[in-house]
């Protein structure tokens, strides 16, 4: 059912705590299924990620797809950080069955709400950055990866 990289990051998660006084911090969920992604990044004067943790309350898909994406966007520009989707996470971690394609979602949208709050309280603009939404649904899942 899962793959090996999707085990791995489940058994083992990268970057999993909090980050006192982050730049910037996101909560996503999906009330269908109760997942929640919290993800906090900091972020230096350089607009680089210099450190991002993550807490999850779900399945070993959710905390999977949340591992995996910290690990996608540390070290990276904010515009790189962006350019991280549901669908590259899912690439990453060599596919997600189906019905847990919403986990990917809520890594990709607590990244943008991470960086969305970071906009807001240093009064910048994010170039392709939307106000995130809090709740996921699952008629956003359009296609399978």
């Amino acid at each position: 059912m899962y793959t090996e990289k999707v085990m791995d990051h489940f058994e083992h998660p990268r970057n999993v705590g909090e980050i006192e006084n982050a730049s910037g911090m996101g909560t996503v969920g999906n009330a269908k299924c109760g997942d929640i992604m919290r993800i906090y990044l900091d972020i230096d004067e350089n607009q680089i990620i210099r450190d991002v943790k993550f807490k999850t309350f779900g399945c070993g898909a959710a905390v999977a797809t949340s591992s995996m994406a910290t690990e996608m966007v540390k070290g990276k520009s904010i515009q790189e950080a962006m350019e991280v989707t549901n669908k590259a996470v899912c690439e990453a971690l060599d596919g997600l069955p189906p019905v847990k394609i919403h986990c990917s979602l809520l890594a990709e949208e607590a990244i943008h709400a991470a960086l969305w709050d970071y906009a807001q309280k240093n009064n910048i603009e994010i170039q392709g950055l939307s106000k995130p939404k809090s709740d996921i649904g699952e008629e956003e899942e359009t296609e399978e990866y």
